[in-house]
C-alpha cells in the first residue's frame, strides 16, 4: 500500500495525430507516427520498430531525467516504462505547476498526502525518486500489467488509463535506457553561451555523483570538463574549440545494470533532450554525433578526430 496516495482526476480528451501513416517511397512498409499527447510542435522523436513517436522539447527533457534517475538508482527498463506511461498520463510530460485539488509536477503528486513540499514536487529529479521508492516496494512489479504496478503507486480513480500509454512509454525507455539509440531533436542554434560546469552539474545530480569517477582512475579532472581543442568545430563554426563536458561512456565497471553502448547511449540521448536548455551544440559517441547546427539530421557519421576516445560521450556547449 502506497504511503501517499495521488489525486485521482479524469484527464482531459487528448489530441493525438495516432494510426496516421506515411507510405515512404521506395521502401516496402510503413512508420506509423504517434504525438505525447499536448506535445503542439513535436521538436523531438523516438523512432524504432516502425515506430515513431514526436515530443515537445521539454516532455523530452522531463523523460530523459526521469531516465536518468532510474539509471542512477540501477532500475531496470520495465521501471522506468511504468514510470513513462503513468507521466504521460497524469501530466503529459509536463512538470504542472497545479492540477486537480493539490496535484503536482510530472506524476501529479500532492503535499497534502505527504509526497513532499510544493518547491520538492515540481523537481523533477525529486518527483522522479519519489515514484521509484513507492515503485519498488511493490512485490514482482515488473512482471504485474503495466496498468496495476502503475496503480499501486497512483491510486488513482481511473486505474485503466495508464495502458493506453504503455506502447508509447516502452518505446521511449528503449531509448532513454540505451538499448536503442534513437532519440533526436530539432534544435534552432543560438549565440547564447552555455556553461560547460552546468552541464556536469545537471548530469552529477540526474545520473548521481559516479557519473563521473571513471575520471579519477584515468588521472582526469573530477569535473570531467575540457575545455580547448577538444572538440572538432561544428560545421559552419569559426574554427574556435568549443568547451566540452567528457563523459565516460563506456563504463562498464559501473553498476548500473547497462551494457557499455547503452549506458553511453543513455548519456548521449539525455544530452540531446537537454540540449535547448543547456545550449548544447554538439554530442559525439562511438562514431555517431549531433550537431545542433543540423539538427534535422538527427545522428549522422562522426569522422572523429584523432585522439578521441571512442568509448566517451563529447558534449560540447555554445561558446
Amino acid at each position: 500500500m502506497p504511503r501517499h496516495p495521488s489525486a485521482s482526476k479524469p484527464r482531459r480528451k487528448r489530441v493525438r495525430w495516432g494510426a496516421a501513416t506515411l507510405a515512404l517511397l521506395a521502401v516496402a512498409g510503413y512508420v506509423t507516427l504517434r504525438e505525447v499527447a499536448g506535445a503542439g510542435r513535436s521538436d523531438c522523436s523516438v523512432a524504432a520498430g516502425g515506430s515513431r513517436l514526436g515530443l515537445a522539447q521539454d516532455q523530452a527533457a522531463n523523460a530523459a531525467t526521469i531516465g536518468a534517475v532510474a539509471v542512477s538508482r540501477d532500475l531496470p527498463e520495465r521501471a522506468l516504462t511504468i514510470a513513462l506511461a503513468t507521466a504521460m498520463q497524469e501530466s503529459d510530460l509536463r512538470n504542472l505547476s497545479g492540477g486537480d485539488r493539490d496535484s503536482l509536477g510530472l506524476f501529479q503528486q500532492r503535499p497534502s498526502q505527504g509526497w513532499g513540499t510544493r518547491e520538492q514536487i515540481v523537481d523533477p529529479v525529486y518527483s522522479a525518486n519519489e515514484f521509484f521508492d513507492e515503485l519498488v516496494k511493490i512485490p514482482g512489479y515488473s512482471r504485474l500489467p503495466l496498468t496495476v504496478a502503475a496503480q499501486r503507486v497512483q491510486r488513482s480513480g481511473y486505474p485503466q488509463a495508464y495502458a493506453k500509454h504503455e506502447a508509447d512509454a516502452s518505446l521511449l525507455a528503449g531509448a532513454l535506457s540505451g538499448r536503442a539509440p534513437s532519440l533526436t531533436c530539432r534544435v534552432v542554434s543560438g549565440t547564447t553561451p552555455g556553461d560547460p560546469a552546468r552541464v556536469t552539474a545537471r548530469l552529477t545530480r540526474e545520473f548521481g555523483a559516479r557519473i563521473m569517477r571513471p575520471y579519477a582512475a584515468a588521472g582526469l579532472p573530477d569535473s570531467g570538463t575540457a575545455t580547448g581543442g577538444t572538440s572538432a568545430p561544428a560545421p559552419g563554426g569559426g574554427g574556435a574549440a568549443d568547451p566540452t563536458v567528457i563523459v565516460p561512456g563506456d563504463s562498464a565497471g559501473e553498476p548500473t545494470g547497462l551494457n557499455a553502448a547503452q549506458h553511453g547511449w543513455v548519456l548521449a540521448q539525455w544530452a540531446v533532450a537537454h540540449a535547448a536548455e543547456l545550449r548544447i551544440t554538439e554530442v559525439r559517441y562511438r562514431g555517431r554525433v549531433w550537431w545542433a547546427s543540423r539538427s534535422d539530421d538527427g545522428w549522422t557519421s562522426d569522422s572523429r578526430p584523432a585522439g578521441q576516445a571512442y568509448g566517451d560521450v563529447r558534449i560540447t556547449v555554445q561558446h
